[in-house]
């Protein structure tokens, strides 16, 4: 009896340290999905933290030729993307907007432009230590405009543009192109210096000839509309965004290249389509260090390269090539 009973005690004794065993196992089993978990979690505070809220302020200015593009990203931003993230765009013009970004401190994050950055403004950023990223957003085609009542101009070379405008052509009047067209003076009209498309119609249309000493030259765009709209001889030149914009009151005027007469539009600018030589890209400048040191500057440069080819064509842009931004997209991502 004394002996069963220490059988069963010592088989009791094992059962237990079966148990014991089991339950160790099964904490092994449940370290394993605590790892799973684990890494379960840090999968999911990296979607969290891609999606994180921020807020603070965004602060651009630049070219009001890309302004509009610019400014329904940044309301798209702001409605969609981070409600508590500020960005504000102004429009002082490219050059005007330079002077704004390339300073020592309290500078602006961006700065849209409508024509490279000068090598003299590259050299000030140098000096200043600014490291300065150019981000290219969208195709322009610089567009000759008329008052809608001109039904004789409509269509003009490449040359005569350039005798219009041009300060040592002999060109004065619409009868002095063609002898059928009025006897009236040409009045021209154009943005002012601060603009980049003063600076790419003087550098690269003109090749850096002389505008006419009387060309009306102004700072704001909606001016410049209003005017040749008014002036049934005046003739005008901007961004394609503002005659598309506009075209209740002014009027594009086809150019003949060599090849017949080509209006702009979204279907012929591009750098290689029928408007290639009114074409021109259109940029942001981006200070790198801001974005390294301002989540909220950073987050909005990667969205302008996710979303800007989605809202070019409504503000009067041509997209650029998918491949170019998402090869610009990379270029941002490395900053982080």
């Amino acid at each position: 009896m004394t002996r069963k009973m220490s059988k069963w005690l010592i088989i009791s004794l094992f059962a237990s340290l079966l148990v014991v065993l089991a339950a160790c196992g099964g904490d092994d089993s449940t370290d394993g999905d605590s790892a799973e978990d684990s890494e379960s979690n840090e999968e999911t505070g990296s979607s969290e933290e891609s999606s994180e809220e921020l807020e603070g302020s965004v602060v651009i200015d630049g070219s009001g030729t890309v302004y509009p593009l610019m400014a329904r990203l940044a309301e798209e931003y702001m409605i969609n993307e981070q409600p508590n993230v500020s960005v504000e765009v102004s429009r002082a013009g490219s050059s005007a907007g330079f002077e704004k970004f390339l300073v020592e401190e309290n500078g602006t994050d961006f700065n849209d432009a409508s024509r490279p950055i000068k090598p003299e403004e590259q050299e000030k950023a140098d000096e200043l230590g600014l490291d300065v990223m150019e981000i290219k957003m969208a195709l322009d085609g610089l567009s000759i405009v008329v008052n809608p009542e001109n039904d004789w101009a409509t269509e003009l070379t490449e040359e005569e543009v350039l005798d219009i405008f041009l300060a040592d052509s002999e060109v004065e009047t619409w009868a002095d192109i063609n002898s059928e067209w009025p006897d009236e003076e040409i009045q021209t009209y154009g943005p002012n210096e601060n603009h980049g498309t003063y600076e790419f119609f003087f550098e690269n249309i003109l090749e850096e000839q002389d505008l006419k000493e009387d060309a009306n030259l102004q700072q704001e765009y909606s001016t410049l509309v209003q005017l040749v709209s008014e002036d049934v001889n005046g003739i005008g030149f901007f961004g394609f965004g503002y005659y598309d914009n506009n075209k209740d009151q002014v009027k594009a005027v086809s150019i003949d290249f060599g090849d017949g007469p080509v209006e702009p539009s979204l279907d012929t600018i591009g750098e290689e389509g029928p408007y290639q030589n009114f074409t021109r890209p259109v940029f942001t400048y981006l200070n790198v260090a801001h974005a390294e040191e301002k989540p909220q500057v950073y987050d909005y440069a990667e969205y302008l390269m996710n979303a800007v080819n989605d809202y070019a064509g409504e503000t009067g842009f041509a997209p650029i090539p998918e491949e170019e931004a998402q090869q610009q997209l990379e270029d941002i991502k490395e900053i982080k």
